[in-house]
């Protein structure tokens, strides 16, 4: 006898849309928290980098003594490059003397930086593990699903790099936060709004299903 073959359709990819209610409700509140999160760390960022940094110029300008006052020559303090204050936008770490005879692996800078890097590494990751498994859900194609998982963490791995770097290396490195941060902040973004739109505002799909 000869078998019949038995038609079987694929099952159908869960999408945000096809979600239950609690679920829906879970993901919009890891988006809506994390999107806290990320508005404290920009808050951050304006506090401790721009803010200080754009303010110290200002007030020096308007507590610069006259080009004839006759102690003028005589303040000491630090250029605005050195000021801790400042915040490290456009700080000049080269100008810094590093007195310490000690190796580079025991210097105080190095071990602040290293607990950094670990610490910001596990919590971006986590992060973006969540971001990642609600990306995937997402009713989009896969390439594009495969680019919103991926790329967060490349920005990641970048904006710790540019750390060592300014730290170690130049201080110009630090822009590299721009497009580190930039990068899984953009797709943080995306994803949160498409997200969102897709479990409480897109009507049903009637078109076939997108492979997985």
């Amino acid at each position: 006898m000869e078998s019949t073959p038995i038609n079987r359709q694929s099952p159908r990819r869960v999408t945000l849309a096809r979600m239950p209610t609690p679920a829906k409700a879970l993901a919009t509140c890891i988006i809506g928290v994390m999107a806290l999160g990320m508005l404290g760390a920009l808050g951050q960022v304006i506090i401790h980098d721009i803010i200080p940094t754009f303010y110290s110029q200002a007030a020096d300008a308007e507590t610069a003594p006259p080009p004839d006052d006759p102690h003028g020559g005589m303040d000491h303090s630090p250029p605005p490059q050195s000021r801790p204050d400042r915040g490290d936008l456009f700080a000049d770490l080269s100008a810094v003397e590093n007195r310490s005879a000690q190796p580079f692996y025991r210097q105080e800078q190095f071990i602040w930086t290293l607990k950094w890097t670990h610490i910001h590494l596990f919590g971006m990751s986590m992060i973006f593990i969540f971001v990642g498994a609600v990306t995937i859900c997402l009713d989009s194609g896969p390439t594009l699903r495969t680019w919103l998982v991926v790329l967060p963490f490349i920005g990641v791995l970048v904006d710790i790099l540019s750390m060592w770097l300014k730290t170690f290396v130049a201080p110009a490195f630090f822009w590299l936060h721009v497009p580190g941060g930039g990068l899984f902040a953009a797709v943080f973004a995306y994803v949160s709004l498409r997200a969102l739109w897709e479990m409480w505002v897109k009507p049903p799909s009637t078109r076939p299903d997108r492979s997985p």
